[in-house]
């Protein structure tokens, strides 16, 4: 029993670490690109980027077996440089909890930016201080509490995600069996007893998550 709940536990974990991560970095740079550029196309690109909140994760899935398959453009280009597929491993389930989670962290962190006075930023400009430095220097951090909210959300997305990570990564035991597909397959099996733990764990988490991102959105409200 504890094996069968272990391995799930950390493996969502750990994809969802390595997830999270990536969407904060590229979360981030596009965030302020939204919120602080204007270029043609714009709307299209924020249409894409919010794409994986309304599709089903059936369809998302599909779309991610084109683009990773053997004759798909990424998946070639993956394996032309590492002789690897990537489908049906825990590097896949890492893309599929990217993609779905990216949404909510630059829906957030781009509310969270464009909050900024950019009277700050234009004073910054004026005492010398480049694009970049006043980013990282006064925008980032003034914005930090909606980002730490975003991330947090983006996080307890990767946890739960289960759609697109079963049509891409599988339900390999001990390889790609996360706790979401893990509870699917307990139950498919009629073993309650490891399904009721999976699932006690994975809403823990997420009231967690409400509860902290709550706490950042309400922060923001009174200037905390």
């Amino acid at each position: 029993m504890l094996e069968q709940v272990w391995f799930p536990i950390s493996i969502t974990l750990w994809i969802a670490i390595i997830s999270s991560i990536s969407v904060l970095f590229i979360g981030v740079i596009i965030s302020y690109v939204f919120a602080r550029r204007d270029f043609r196309g714009k709307w299209l690109a924020e249409v894409l980027i919010t794409l994986p909140l309304v599709l089903p994760p059936t369809v998302m899935g599909y779309l991610l077996i084109i683009l990773l398959g053997k004759n798909g453009f990424i998946g070639n280009l993956i394996f032309a440089l590492t002789e690897t597929r990537i489908l049906f491993t825990w590097q896949a389930a890492v893309i599929a909890a990217f993609v779905v989670s990216l949404p909510l962290m630059v829906k957030t962190t781009t509310a969270a930016i464009e909050a900024v006075d950019q009277e700050l930023e234009y004073a910054a400009y004026t005492l010398g201080r480049r694009e970049l430095e006043t980013v990282l220097f006064i925008t980032l951090p003034l914005a930090k509490k909606g980002i730490l909210a975003g991330f947090i959300l983006s996080f307890a997305r990767a946890v739960g995600e289960f759609g697109a990570t079963l049509m891409i990564a599988g339900n390999i035991p001990g390889k790609t069996n996360t706790m979401s597909i893990s509870i699917y397959s307990a139950y498919q099996a009629g073993n309650n007893e490891l399904a009721n733990v999976l699932v006690l764990i994975l809403v823990l988490v997420s009231l967690l998550s409400i509860a902290l991102t709550g706490k950042f959105v309400n922060n923001m409200k009174y200037g905390v």
